[in-house]
């Protein structure tokens, strides 16, 4: 037996062998002979029957190749490359790379397939397809259409676009089958929406199918959650789909809360940075395949691919969050006017406050307002009391403590009922130059760019970098200029002091707090980290006015509003003993509109007036970085249209060494300088496209120094 097994192993195959087993050895042969397809090259392989081209977006995110390109497809991936699946393609093979009139080589890059052809365009041959990492189409035709938009308009590439619309993928996730579709709930009753001027029709509207577009300036108070699910519950009993961005994960939560406690679980999804990859692409992958069909989540949740939009709804879009670091940079708020335009859906940007943005909305028409009557708004808002200058100059305990004595009382007052909010700007706030007798800001007589004091007391523009030297204010004609006033650094200390038998409790950077007890306490907290209080607070101290209203930006006085009211709208009515006291000139517009309550007013008149100086959202504006050589090369390179108007080249300020360095700063040793490009109203496309023409033929050239483009930039001075 042995010696037969060993003849066999080594001796003729044919000797002694069967029939059979010669005719399978035969055919083993003969199959050898034909090669076999290697996956990711797919050398000889054959190649599907029908739409044997695929038109692939590769994930390379510069814009000189920012287009498709064509692949052949194999037949044995002709079931999984449909479009809108993950890719894996080889890119970068040259002409002489050809085998078998297949292009081969190259680098393995992942890629989304946008489309199957009968034939391609290109006349030379194709690469194969290296590899459907999936077959879940994730890409659907409304959101490719979405993200080219968004490219266009911030000069951006489609691959950049779609890294911030589509996550990641997670195999496990993936894998699971998402929960069937629930009916649409039936229409929710307006609720707190009665207390709105045509509150009641909003809703009605939404649940009757209708796309009505609304900028609301929401009343003071915690039912702002509550409404906004109300307006998505609206929504789903149309059988359509809603999607709700907030700034942060807390917001969220609420809105999330909300909206639970409304409709139940398995109606909504949450799309949040804190939950993770897998969660996070599980929960958006039931949006995709339409098992939700309402989102709420932060910024990246722009992108929800919600079927059947029938409302975007953004709270507080005058916060930073909303503003992506990543290329291109694009703001949640105009993302989700793209989305409205584009499905024809309803529109609801909303918020304690009111920003220049909101105003043109109601202003041009597009949108309507949505707001309470005067009465409603006193009834709801708590009173609010000023400290100025004056003021403090007479107050002993102000220039001992640095704590006024009218703060000083109504927080003695408010502990004896509740938690107090003290609100403290944040340390490195940059002044600005004033006049020193009637405060107003400091303007540069040619292009209304803030003035800045440089070393040697030298006063220059910090937009078009001119020096002015005769400088006189349009307001009171005074001539005297002084940097505003940075707000103390140990105020959360000296009220420790002030009162040593209450808790004093801090919300901030390091750690920001959700919710306190409604028991006697002074919460500290920075701007945009307050807690909110059971039952409300009992009194708020805006402290340091002055270091937010200093700071050099357009937006100084628009931001401060908005930051103080969302600190007093924590804050029990007047008609409970809610106090606000403001440490700032009383006599400024900010701290005006919010002793009245009036921040819609306050942003029709800066609209107007940013109107009559040509400054954004009424014109549009893209900032230019980078090294002195390499800005002047890109501008002279650059076709701009002629209505364009060159602001500047200005030094662009360097942080300081040991702290992280802020998105579009320099890198660490290097001078940069930025110039600003303004055009009038309707020609933010022309420049967005000549300046991302500008900046791809650079890129094609490569070996450049880096140029950074950024459409309407939020801090222009």
């Amino acid at each position: 037996m042995s010696s037969e097994n060993g003849q066999g192993d080594g001796g003729a195959a044919g000797e002694g062998a069967p029939p059979e087993q010669l005719a399978l050895i035969r055919e083993s042969v003969r199959q050898a002979k034909t090669p076999r397809a290697k996956p990711r090259t797919w050398r000889g392989a054959a190649l599907a029957g029908e739409l044997p081209v695929a038109r692939v977006l590769v994930d390379k995110g510069v814009l000189h190749l920012d287009r498709y390109f064509d692949y052949a497809v194999p037949a044995e991936l002709d079931a999984d490359a449909q479009p809108g699946v993950r890719v894996r393609v080889r890119f970068g093979a040259g002409r002489g790379r050809v085998r078998e009139g297949r292009r081969e080589g190259g680098g393995l890059i992942d890629g989304f397939l946008v489309e199957r052809l009968a034939a391609s365009d290109y006349s030379g041959p194709l690469a194969a397809l290296a590899q459907v990492v999936s077959p879940e189409p994730v890409l659907s035709e409304e959101l490719l259409g979405l993200a080219r938009a968004v490219a266009d308009r911030y000069a951006g590439s489609l691959a950049d676009v779609l890294q911030l619309a589509v996550p990641p993928r997670n195999a496990r996730a993936e894998q699971r089958p998402s929960p069937a579709p629930l009916p649409p709930p039936q229409a929710p009753e307006a609720g707190s929406w009665g207390r709105y001027e045509r509150g009641d029709a909003f809703v009605e509207s939404l649940a009757s199918g209708g796309a009505p577009r609304a900028v609301w300036n929401a009343l003071p108070g915690p039912r702002w959650s509550e409404e906004l699910a109300r307006a998505v519950a609206a929504t789903l009993a149309s059988g359509r789909g809603a999607l709700v961005v907030v700034p942060d994960g807390r917001a969220a939560a609420r809105v999330d809360a909300a909206l639970t406690a409304l409709l139940g679980e398995g109606r909504h999804a949450l799309l949040t940075a804190d939950a993770g990859p897998e969660k996070r692409y599980r929960e958006w992958l039931a949006v995709r395949r339409g098992s939700v069909r309402a989102v709420v989540g932060t910024r990246a949740a722009m992108f929800a691919p919600v079927r059947n939009l029938g409302l975007v709804a953004l709270w507080d879009d005058g916060d930073d969050s909303h503003s992506e670091q990543h290329a291109p940079q694009p703001h949640a708020r105009e993302v989700l006017l793209l989305r409205a335009a584009q499905d024809k859906c309803g529109f609801l940007m909303g918020g304690w406050s009111c920003t220049v943005e909101g105003a043109q909305l109601v202003e041009s028409g597009w949108a309507r307002p949505l707001i309470a009557a005067r009465e409603q708004v006193r009834h709801s808002a708590p009173l609010v009391r000023t400290v100025g200058d004056l003021d403090l100059a007479r107050d002993e305990a102000a220039r001992a403590a640095r704590l006024p004595t009218l703060a000083w009382q109504a927080a003695r007052e408010g502990l004896r009922h509740g938690p107090v909010l003290v609100q403290v700007p944040r340390r490195g706030y940059v002044p600005r130059m004033a006049c020193a007798q009637c405060r107003a800001a400091a303007r540069c007589r040619h292009c209304s760019g803030p003035l800045e004091a440089r070393d040697g007391g030298a006063v220059w523009c910090g937009w078009c970098g001119r020096e002015e030297s005769a400088w006189h204010c349009p307001e009171c004609g005074s001539f005297r200029l002084r940097a505003q006033v940075v707000g103390a650094r140990r105020t959360a200390e000296e009220l420790g002091r002030a009162f040593p038998a209450v808790p004093v409790r801090t919300s901030g950077r390091e750690q920001v707090l959700d919710t306190v007890p409604g028991a006697p306490a002074l919460v500290v907290s920075t701007p945009g980290a307050e807690p909110v209080a059971e039952g409300g607070y009992a009194a708020a101290l805006l402290l340091d006015g002055w270091a937010m209203l200093g700071r050099p930006d357009l937006r100084a006085g628009e931001d401060a509003l908005r930051r103080w009211i969302a600190a007093a709208a924590l804050v029990r009515p007047s008609g409970e003993g809610g106090t606000v006291v403001v440490v700032a000139e009383p006599t400024l517009r900010p701290v005006q509109a919010l002793v009245r309550w009036d921040p819609v007013g306050h942003a029709v008149r800066e609209l107007s007036e940013r109107a009559e100086l040509g400054f954004p959202p009424v014109s549009r504006m893209a900032a230019v970085s980078g090294t002195a050589q390499a800005l002047t090369a890109f501008l002279e390179a650059v076709e701009l249209p002629p209505e364009a108007e060159l602001l500047g080249p200005v030094p662009v300020p360097t942080g300081p060494a040991g702290r992280p360095r802020r998105p579009g700063a320099p890198p660490p040793g290097e001078e940069w300088e930025r110039a600003l490009l303004r055009v009038p109203p309707g020609r933010g496309a022309a420049l967005a496209a000549a300046l991302k023409s500008a900046q791809a033929a650079r890129m094609a050239r490569g070996g450049e120094e880096a140029v950074r483009v950024r459409i309407d930039p939020p801090d222009i001075g």
